[in-house]
């Protein structure tokens, strides 16, 4: 049996019985890119932060699953598979960006509005390195996906670590010395 699509309206209320502070902002309209979301939005585009989901080959026999595991970074950034890779000692052959139904059956979440937390399933999580800066500008705010593609999530830095206690990992692009 397949699990209905988590909403907004879930996302709502797992921050309301988590105690989270965070503000979800409705119907921003169409936002298909980071400029375009912050534009909606009114703020700066390295104040909008995406969760992807990358599926890691670290399978010792054919049996074995890939493991997923939850990216946060800035949406302007990309983030490097072979930086993924070498934290996990694999090849970058064995790090994919997940398929959307992959991202649909095991966080809950349409691609597009993947909040970076409240998923269906516990996912360990890597914060990028490259959002920590982000702690002493704009007061700490950023915008992250709400549950669905019309809705966003704000919430402070801070706030995001202490919720989702992920391993800060320098993975963008950016992020890469020269």
């Amino acid at each position: 049996m397949n699990e209905p699509l988590l909403t907004a309206v879930d996302l709502q209320a797992y921050i309301d019985s988590c105690g989270i502070t965070a503000r979800l902002i409705d119907d921003v309209g169409h936002t298909p890119t980071v400029p375009a979301a912050a534009a909606a939005l009114g703020v700066e585009p390295d104040q909008i932060v995406k969760t992807l989901l990358f599926l890691l080959d670290l399978r010792r026999s054919a049996e074995d699953e890939p493991q997923p595991l939850v990216v946060i970074s800035n949406g302007e950034s990309r983030v490097d598979k072979k930086l993924l890779a070498q934290r996990y000692s694999v090849g970058a052959k064995r790090v994919k960006l997940a398929p959307p139904e992959t991202v649909l059956r095991l966080l809950g979440y349409a691609a597009g509005g993947v909040p970076p937390f409240g998923h269906r399933s516990d996912v360990p999580v890597i914060v990028d390195a490259s959002l920590l800066p982000l702690r002493q500008q704009y007061g700490g705010r950023i915008y992250a996906g709400g549950g669905d593609d019309r809705t966003m999530m704000e919430l402070t830095v801070d706030e995001l670590l202490r919720v989702v206690r992920p391993e800060i990992v320098a993975v963008s692009e950016a992020e890469q010395t020269p």
